[in-house]
């Protein structure tokens, strides 16, 4: 009889150490839009933006351009954060440690940690937006990184954004993927060499409408996460089979990385989305129901925890562009497009669950686990129950 109870015991504890020992999903986030009377013609204020972002489930917000009272709101929270520095602040802190440190006297010492900040993006896409910055930005991101240690905090990472189409050569196939010239030896391969030297993440902007508007033989359930017979393309060099274009895109990245040195440094999704309307007339595609199920699509592949084929944890955090819709008027002929999840006046535009749980093996969330350890122990006991009987 003992030796029964014992083995089944012992393998009940087995089964509940392998469940506890599981790796969580990506953090979904948010990017919440540098709102100013340009953009928004009556801004929300901090507390409604704040609460919005919880009641939505989101675990993490994206800050496009800091702003102290913001933070402020969140103090006390479980949503975690990720500020941005102005692309104009960093060719003045690249000059000069003392700018760093004012900076983050602003806008991160009187909240961290009460504040859980874990990431400071120096610049924005600076390589698209500000490219006569880019000598700046290494320096700047070093700058931030001192001036953190110099003030005793070692738990905010330090790093900067990037475009898909901006840094990498080719989306398909992800084996064949580098880093553009000469913007890899100038700046890629340095700024990868300072990540992995400060456990830093890899900020990359990854938007499949935009691929997808470039390559036409794309189709567009393959953008969408649409799961069709078809729906596949083929990495012959890896043999991978890639069954959406995120994927592919992501592992794009993570093998310019590895062609550059660097294969396991993790990749952030700082902004990803679809838009659901466009200025432009034959933008046909950007509209409300395939915005609206680019993102379910998304969700529901974080939360399967399949991660990539490259990399099996896939992405650490993915955040959503963006809040709610910017009011901007066509400025220079240029075609605007909405992204937002909300309308301008903060309602929802969609109806989706944003919140992320832990994946365990198959079950989706805390509580599942909970459950389905309950049942196992519940079952084995009754399994040791029955053979003191029969013994």
């Amino acid at each position: 009889m003992s030796l029964c109870f014992w083995f089944s015991l012992t393998f009940t504890v087995c089964f509940l150490s392998l469940l506890t020992r599981s790796t969580s999903l990506p953090t979904i986030g948010v990017t919440f839009p540098a709102a100013t009377s340009n953009t928004h013609s009556k801004q929300p204020s901090r507390e409604q933006v704040a609460a919005t972002v919880q009641s939505l489930g989101f675990r993490s917000v994206r800050l496009e351009a800091s702003d102290p009272a913001m933070v402020r709101t969140f103090l006390y929270s479980n949503t975690t954060l990720i500020l941005t520095i102005p692309n104009q602040l960093v060719p003045v802190i690249a000059a000069n440690r003392s700018s760093a440190v004012q900076w983050l006297y602003l806008n991160v010492v009187p909240f961290f940690p009460r504040a859980k900040i874990t990431t400071i993006s120096v610049g924005n896409d600076l390589l698209e937006s500000s490219p006569r910055f880019s000598t700046f930005l290494l320096p700047a991101m070093r700058n931030i990184n001192l001036a953190l240690r110099d003030l005793g905090i070692r738990k905010i990472s330090v790093s900067t954004s990037f475009s898909f189409l901006n840094v990498i050569s080719t989306s398909f196939p992800p084996s064949s993927s580098m880093f553009r010239s000469p913007v890899l030896d100038i700046l890629i391969r340095p700024l990868l060499q300072f990540l992995h030297e400060t456990n830093s993440s890899f900020l990359v902007n990854i938007y499949p409408y935009n691929v997808y508007r470039l390559q036409s033989e794309i189709p567009i359930g393959y953008a969408l996460f649409q799961e069709h017979p078809f729906n596949f393309r083929d990495d012959l060099t890896t043999g991978v089979r890639y069954r959406n274009l995120f994927d592919m895109m992501v592992d794009a990245v993570i093998s310019a990385m590895a062609v550059a040195g660097h294969d396991n440094i993790p990749v952030i999704v700082a902004e990803t989305g679809w838009p659901s309307s466009s200025s432009d007339a034959s933008e046909v595609e950007a509209n409300p129901a395939y915005a609206e199920m680019y993102i379910k699509g998304l969700i529901g592949h974080l939360r399967s925890g399949l991660g990539t084929p490259l990399r099996k944890e896939g992405v650490s955090e993915i955040y959503i562009y963006e809040l709610f819709d910017k009011e901007e008027k066509n400025v220079n002929n240029q075609y605007e497009r909405t992204w937002g999840i909300l309308y301008p006046n903060m309602t929802n535009k969609y109806q989706i669950d944003f919140s992320g749980s832990a994946a365990i093996f198959g079950f989706g969330g805390r509580e599942s686990l909970e459950m389905a350890a309950g049942l196992f122990l519940i079952s084995a006991l009754l399994h040791g129950s029955l053979v003191f009987r029969l013994l």
